[in-house]
């Protein structure tokens, strides 16, 4: 390996914290749901999902690199009419606001669903309260660096134990190759719709987009480094996605065909047992747990990163204006995780394709923004801009035929 290549790898980040932000509680339960009630039918999807968030947020670790702003700043910047840029202000904010509210419900739940795992008499809304309160005092005092790493190292460690149990497992590589390069849906298609829709939500997550545009402008401030930024998305988020279908493999070749249906953190333990046997329940609860809490901190100051910058305001930690943004998002969802939390993995699997449904106006943004005049050579080339386009098109269809199923899952949850 030339010393270039390693001094290259040594300049991973910003591309390993998406990665890290979207193997989270959502990834784990809708990969076992998938898995479990599919068999491996629905690889495909996380194929594109990998695929489609490489290119979505090269484009922009590239914007935040070349302009040395945040994504959101670059969205208000660069649309010249004053009534045309307030439009795109106020469609940010909603896909933001909620897109964001819907994956935090989705942590809290899956923090609910790591302690219940192997706690299973503690009752819901206490273990809420806790969770909200110690990610609250965690972003308040400003010392959750610390924190995240440790969670995160847990997360990483669960994702490695999958992939080992993915081989270990003994799966039907035809059946996954199969399920990889040719997409289908269930017989069932309003379910299975649902579920691809979610894992691609999972997956492509709206909020990592203003996430790595940041953390990439300040990694590096020389856009001769773009190639840099461009390898680190490709090994890290490629990684993640090879977690993801082995969560799934996993629940594929240990649940599918058993009856077993996946409604909390012991069913999904069970695609763990060929490699952890008894110990598989406490690595999920433990997973589950720490993916729920990191990325409840993640969620929140990512849509308070992302609001701050597209209206303009300061972005300190300390900022009144920036507290409150990521105090509304932990607060509702938390009430929503209490609300809605009767059905968890049904709640998380919504939560995941609502994020879907956001996520075109949010990726039309961000290509707008990547062919921006100034960015001069590092600006958008053909090909990303037929992919972009093709990844937003294909994501629009499967959210549109979508739509209805989403709807049925939704009243029925609220239904209680």
């Amino acid at each position: 390996m030339s010393s270039s290549l390693v001094q290259r790898l040594k300049s991973i980040g910003p591309g390993a914290l998406v990665a890290a932000g979207f193997i989270g509680p959502g990834t784990v339960t809708t990969c076992t749901v998938s898995g479990a009630n599919y068999g491996y039918t629905m690889l495909w999807a996380l194929l594109f999902a990998t695929v489609a968030t490489i290119i979505f947020q090269e484009m922009a670790a590239r914007i935040g690199i070349v302009s040395q702003k945040g994504l959101g700043e670059n969205i208000r910047d660069r649309i010249p009419n004053k009534a045309l840029m307030w439009i795109a202000i106020v469609v940010v904010l909603i896909a933001i606001f909620v897109g964001n509210i819907a994956y935090e419900t989705g942590n809290i739940t899956g923090g609910i669903l790591g302690i219940q795992a192997f706690a299973p008499d503690i009752p819901m809304i206490p273990i809420v309260i806790v969770l909200g309160i110690a990610a609250f005092a965690a972003m308040w005092i400003g010392s959750y660096k610390v924190v995240e790493v440790i969670l995160t190292a847990i997360v990483v460690f669960m994702g490695v134990v999958f992939a080992v149990t993915a081989f270990a497992s003994n799966p039907d590589w035809g059946a996954v190759a199969h399920g990889l390069f040719v997409p289908a849906l269930p017989a069932e298609g309003s379910a299975g719709i649902l579920t691809a829709v979610g894992l691609i939500g999972t997956t492509i997550v709206p909020y990592n987009l203003f996430l790595h545009a940041s953390g990439a402008g300040e990694r590096w401030k020389d856009p001769e480094k773009v190639s840099d930024a461009r390898l680190d998305a490709v090994i890290s988020i490629g990684l993640g996605g090879i977690i993801s279908m082995a969560i799934l493999i996993c629940a594929a070749a240990n649940i599918y065909g058993t009856g077993v249906t996946v409604t909390n953190g012991k069913d999904m333990a069970l695609a763990l047992q060929p490699l952890l046997g008894s110990w598989a329940t406490w690595m999920i609860g433990l997973g589950l747990l720490a993916a729920g809490f990191s990325s409840a901190i993640t969620a929140s100051l990512s849509a308070a990163y992302a609001v701050n910058g597209v209206l303009g305001w300061k972005k300190t930690l300390k900022d009144i204006k920036f507290k409150v943004i990521w105090m509304i998002v932990l607060l509702a969802g938390c009430i929503m995780a209490c609300v809605l939390g009767h059905s968890p993995t049904e709640l998380i699997l919504v939560a995941q394709a609502a994020n879907a449904i956001l996520l075109p106006f949010i990726a039309f943004f961000v290509l707008y923004c990547a062919n921006g005049k100034d960015l001069g050579k590092w600006r958008n080339h053909l090909f990303a801009n037929i992919a972009g386009v093709v990844i937003i098109v294909i994501t629009l269809f499967m959210c549109w035929r979508n739509m209805s199923s989403f709807i049925s899952s939704l009243t029925a949850l609220i239904g209680g």
